[in-house]
């Protein structure tokens, strides 16, 4: 279990706890001591597997790492799902979200169910597949980041519904999400990045129980702010955020600013 780690600051933006700390390192082992807890908590009180939906990014990285150092969580009762995927690239493409978590988490805790997005390659029977699997049961727990442009999975500005009436979509990538995936060192070129993916719509996520978001760096600060304190809107998709009654978001001063 990982010690308490105190944040720097604090606040209350609408339903959101918002989290504050001097550095990632420390966002990180914060959010993985939470949700680990969460985690813990469930399985003491209810039979059923944890369900919890990952996003795939570097943002997410130091929850990850200290997801793997949390002790007492029995992952063969965790049904892990994934929040978005790439539409062309090969199966076995280091970018796939899929393969993404299978090497930095899933395969080092081995859940007892791995439900992976993008198996199949009709893109209408996949997004119904996947809807299938989600709505067999609530979700308890979404891990998620903010995109530079204020997307969540890949629901971006131009494509972002807050009553989208499916679980699963396939969307066109706006460009400025292609472009941090190059900045994040995913990919060499923009050319490189496909430009259509699945994606959880943002009903879908708002769904789950317990929400966890993991938002670091100085390229986040301008999508933080607007997601924070901006009017709830799809000009920034991260905005509802803030209105789910579970939340909490960790940042580092890097993203939230002085």
């Amino acid at each position: 279990m990982t010690d308490i780690i105190n944040p720097a600051a604090e606040h209350q933006v609408e339903r959101m706890r918002v989290l504050v700390y001097n550095h990632r390192s420390h966002m990180g082992a914060a959010a993985a001591g939470q949700v680990g807890q969460r985690i813990r908590d469930l399985q003491e009180h209810f039979s059923a597997p944890v369900r919890m939906i990952f996003a795939a990014a570097p943002s997410q990285q130091e929850l990850y790492e200290g997801l793997l150092q949390e002790q007492g969580i029995d992952w063969s009762r965790v049904c892990a799902f994934h929040m978005d995927e790439y539409i062309g690239l090969p199966a076995d493409a280091p970018q796939r979200f899929g393969n993404y978590l299978q090497e930095r988490l899933f395969r080092r805790v081995n859940p007892g169910r791995i439900e992976l997005l993008g198996r199949t390659g009709n893109i209408e029977e996949e997004c119904r597949r996947y809807a299938a699997l989600l709505n067999e049961a609530p979700i308890d727990i979404v891990c998620l980041g903010i995109g530079e442009n204020g997307h969540i999975a890949f629901n971006d500005p131009p494509v972002a519904d807050f009553a989208d009436p499916y679980p699963v979509k396939s969307v066109l990538l706006d460009e400025a999400c292609r472009q941090q995936q190059v900045n994040d060192g995913c990919f060499a070129s923009l050319e490189e990045v496909p430009a259509h993916a699945l994606t959880l719509t943002v009903p879908a996520l708002m769904a789950g129980r317990h929400l966890f978001a993991m938002v670091p760096g100085k390229a986040k600060h301008d999508a933080l702010q607007a997601a924070l304190y901006d009017p709830v809107s799809t000009a920034c998709p991260a905005s509802i955020l803030r209105t789910h009654p579970g939340i909490t978001l960790f940042t580092d001063r890097d993203a939230y600013g002085s």
